[in-house]
Parts: C-alpha cells; sequence; structure tokens
C-alpha cells in the first residue's frame, strides 16, 4: 500500500520522488523563467504603449464606429510629414548661405505653390465625383508620398532638380488627404458625439504625434540626410495600409449630395440658371460663410508667420540663439497654442461659434499689431502661440456651424470644399510671406493687416447670425 501510494506522493512536495519530479519540471521553468521575464521587460513599454494608445483612441464609442482607427492614420499622416519637413528644411533652408537659401526656397515655393493652387480648387468637385472612393484616395495619398519620399531620399544627397517635383508631389498629396479626412469625418462620429469633438480629437492626436516624430526626425537627420525620408517612407507605407482598416461606410455615400459654398439663393444658381428643386443644392447659409471667410485669414497669417519668420530668425535669430533654435521656439509656441486651442474648443463644444470665432479673430489681430510695433523675439513667440490658439479654436468652430446650419446630405461635401479654400488661404499666405522683405515691423505689420481685413469683412455678419441663435436646426451636442 505504501508502494502504491508512492506515485501520488511524487506529485507532492515530500520524499525523495516528490523532490525528483518537481525538480525534473522545475529546471526548464528556472531557464525560460528569467528569459520570458526579460522579453516581458523589453516589449512591455512598446506593448504598453501601443495599449494606451489604443484605449485613448478609440475611447467613448470611437472605437466602435471606426473613429479611433481615423486618429490614428491621421498621427501616422502628421509624423510622416513632419519627417519630409526637417529633411527639406535642412536641404533648401539651413545648408546653404542665407542669400542663397532665399532664392532656393523662392524657386522651391514657386514650383510647388502655383501648381498647387492651381489643383486646389479641383480636389473638392473631384470628391464629390468619386464619393465612393474615400479609402481609396487615402491610401493613394500614403502611398504616393512613400514613393516620393524615396525619390527625395537621392534628391537630397545629389541636389538634383527632382527635388522640386518631387516636394511638389509631397505638397499635393498631403493637402489633398487633409481635404478627404475632413470629408470622412462626419460619416464616422460615433453617437451622441459632435463634429468639434470628433475633430478636435483627430487634431490632438496628429499634434502629439508630430510633437513626437519631430525630434525623431532630427535625430535621423544626425546619422545623415537621407535617414528622416527613409523614416517618412515606413509611416506612410503603414498609413497606406491603416486607410483600408477603417470601416466600409466611408465609402458610402448614400443619402448625399453636394454643397455649395453660397450664402443666399441668388449667388448658389446664378442669374442665368433656373431654380434647382433638389435637396442636396443647397446654400451652407450666411454664417458659415463668414466663419470660412474668416478662418481664411486666419490660415492665410498661418502659411505667412511660417515662411515670413523662416526667413528673418535666420537672418536675424533671437538673442543669443542660432537660426535652428530661433525657429523652433517659435514652432514649439505655435505647436502648443494650438493643441491648447483645440483642447479649449472641445471643452466649449458648440457654445456661441460665432462669438468665438469673432473674438480669436480680433485678438490675433491686436497681438499681430503689437509685435509689430513694438517688434521682439518675446512678442514674435506670443504672436505665434496666439495664432495657433485663434487657428485651432476658430476651426472648430467653424466644424460647430457646418454641423449646426448645412443639411446632413450635403454636410460632408460642404467639408471637403471649405478644407480646400483653407488650404489655398495657406499657400496664397506663404507666397506673401516669400514676397516680402525681412523687416519685423513691415512683415508683422501685413500680417496684422491680412487678420484685421478678414475679421472686418466677417464679424457683422457673424454676431448679426449670433444674434439670430443661428439656424433653426437642432444643434447636436
Amino acid at each position: 500500500m505504501a508502494a502504491a501510494r508512492t506515485p501520488q506522493g511524487a506529485t507532492g512536495t515530500g520524499g525523495p520522488n516528490g523532490a525528483k519530479g518537481s525538480s525534473r519540471r522545475s529546471g526548464p521553468g528556472r531557464t525560460g523563467g528569467p528569459l520570458r521575464a526579460v522579453g516581458r521587460a523589453l516589449h512591455l513599454p512598446v506593448t504598453g504603449t501601443a495599449r494606451g494608445i489604443r484605449r485613448a483612441t478609440h475611447a467613448h464609442g470611437a472605437g466602435e464606429s471606426g473613429l479611433g482607427k481615423l486618429i490614428e492614420l491621421h498621427g501616422v499622416n502628421g509624423a510622416g510629414d513632419v519627417m519630409i519637413t526637417v529633411a527639406l528644411a535642412s536641404t533648401v533652408f539651413f545648408s546653404v548661405p542665407t542669400d542663397e537659401a532665399r532664392g532656393r526656397v523662392a524657386l522651391y515655393l514657386a514650383i510647388t505653390m502655383a501648381p498647387f493652387t492651381l489643383l486646389a480648387p479641383v480636389i473638392g468637385p473631384l470628391l464629390d465625383r468619386i464619393p465612393h472612393g474615400r479609402r481609396a484616395a487615402m491610401a493613394g495619398a500614403m502611398s504616393a508620398r512613400a514613393l516620393l519620399a524615396l525619390v527625395l531620399s537621392g534628391a537630397v544627397v545629389s541636389g538634383g532638380i527632382e527635388l522640386y517635383p518631387a516636394a511638389l508631389g509631397v505638397l499635393v498629396s498631403s493637402k489633398a488627404y487633409g481635404v478627404v479626412r475632413s470629408a470622412v469625418v462626419p460619416r464616422l462620429l460615433p453617437p451622441r458625439f459632435s463634429l468639434v469633438k470628433a475633430n478636435s480629437r483627430v487634431t490632438l492626436g496628429g499634434l502629439l504625434a508630430t510633437g513626437i516624430a519631430a525630434p525623431v526626425g532630427a535625430g535621423l537627420q544626425q546619422i545623415g540626410p537621407r535617414w528622416p525620408l527613409y523614416g517618412a517612407f515606413l509611416l506612410f507605407v503603414a498609413g497606406t495600409f491603416l486607410s483600408f482598416t477603417l470601416p466600409p461606410k466611408v465609402d458610402s455615400a448614400k443619402g448625399e449630395d453636394t454643397a455649395l459654398l453660397a450664402a443666399d439663393e441668388r449667388h448658389l444658381h446664378g442669374p442665368h440658371r433656373k431654380p434647382v428643386k433638389r435637396p442636396g443644392l443647397r446654400t451652407v447659409g450666411p454664417a458659415v460663410t463668414h466663419a470660412l471667410g474668416a478662418n481664411a485669414a486666419l490660415r492665410c497669417l498661418s502659411g505667412f508667420l511660417i515662411f515670413f519668420l523662416a526667413f528673418l530668425l535666420r537672418e536675424h535669430p533671437m538673442t543669443g540663439q542660432s537660426a535652428a533654435v530661433s525657429l523652433g521656439i517659435v514652432g514649439v509656441s505655435a505647436g502648443a497654442g494650438n493643441a491648447l486651442g483645440t483642447a479649449v474648443g472641445a471643452w466649449l463644444r458648440s457654445r456661441a461659434p460665432e462669438i468665438i470665432i469673432v473674438t480669436v479673430v480680433a485678438c490675433v489681430a491686436v497681438a499681430a499689431v503689437t509685435a509689430a510695433v513694438f517688434f521682439g523675439a518675446v512678442l514674435v513667440a506670443v504672436l505665434a502661440a496666439i495664432a495657433g490658439f485663434a487657428q485651432a479654436l476658430a476651426k472648430l468652430s467653424l466644424d460647430a456651424l457646418i454641423q449646426r446650419d448645412v443639411p446632413e446630405l450635403v454636410r460632408t461635401s460642404a467639408f471637403a470644399r471649405s478644407e480646400t479654400l483653407l488650404q489655398m488661404s495657406w499657400v496664397l499666405g506663404g507666397a506673401i510671406g516669400i514676397a516680402l522683405p525681412l523687416n519685423g515691423t513691415l512683415g508683422l505689420a501685413v500680417g496684422a493687416a491680412v487678420v484685421g481685413t478678414g475679421w472686418l469683412l466677417t464679424v457683422r455678419g457673424l454676431v448679426g447670425s449670433a444674434r439670430r441663435g443661428g439656424s433653426a436646426r437642432a444643434r447636436v451636442a
């Protein structure tokens, strides 16, 4: 009986057989245990970070609706764009003497911006004609930039003329993605989600990814001028695949029609056209058109400040700082302001969007005038922060007005066309920044005039709309 009980004892802790059995089983465990622990320790930062990002982007129903995947895609887009920006800035801007840099950047802008200005008005109507191919359009914009990043990786070393058409392709693809992304957001709204909240999440995701990728790109630049472009290639390849993971409803245009950016029936149909009774062809309303005009002024200022200050701070950097550090300070200020504006916009939601736009545009105009009169490094950084804050908050307020006043069946089209106009305004501002002489007071005075003009042309219409209480259509919280 004792011998019969011995096998059972082998499974326990007592007896020599039990000890031997335990040793036989625990021997591999003692070898594998530490290895597994080391493996977990090595991959935990990556998997833990990935799970944290996924929880944040998919919260509050964003995962079920597909908005979370769009947030992640937009983060990849922003990271890839900043990698290319780092590579081109070091090649076209910082790698040559100041006088030559201005000529090279002017050539770059002339070759890239002029065709883009001609192509931009086509993007919105083109998307209206292919409403079922939004995922393919986003994937195409990503894959095009992946291939162009490889072309640029050779051009930045050789200095070949292919740099400029490749840069044009990157710019157009990036702006096309931006237009498509704006049109896609309304199709991915979770239940009880406003467009303001959805767009603020997407924008914040892009800003965070850009903030992470910028120092990574700078580090890769230290290895070699090609390495940031290799990083961009990998990111855009990932973005191509992520585009097709968006839900199929992104490509569904059921019940949608084309929006025309007109403020009244006369401008909508024109003097030689008969009134159209189709419910899809409706005006977007005066509040939206005035808000779009104010946003265009802010976007124009953004493009102007980027290029004007890039030249100005290179020739006249901040006291005790290099040109690169000076530009970095201004860039960080603008990015921080943009992030804060996005957060505040998400908190305010759709409360009094007309008044918000009027207020922030006025604040930017005052800040620009102050910076022009008392020109100095600190005021330039403050202006960049205020302009970034105002641009983010005004854009979210425009989104709120589109959701409030534009019928749902034309809302997607209205987003695509309004974003196209804003992209063109940015291009125009950049061209003005290139053309002006490098005089800080003069340049910021011109910037103040741009914003002031936009404010004067839109303030009456926006305030009037706010007093009337906006459209009779119900708001979405």
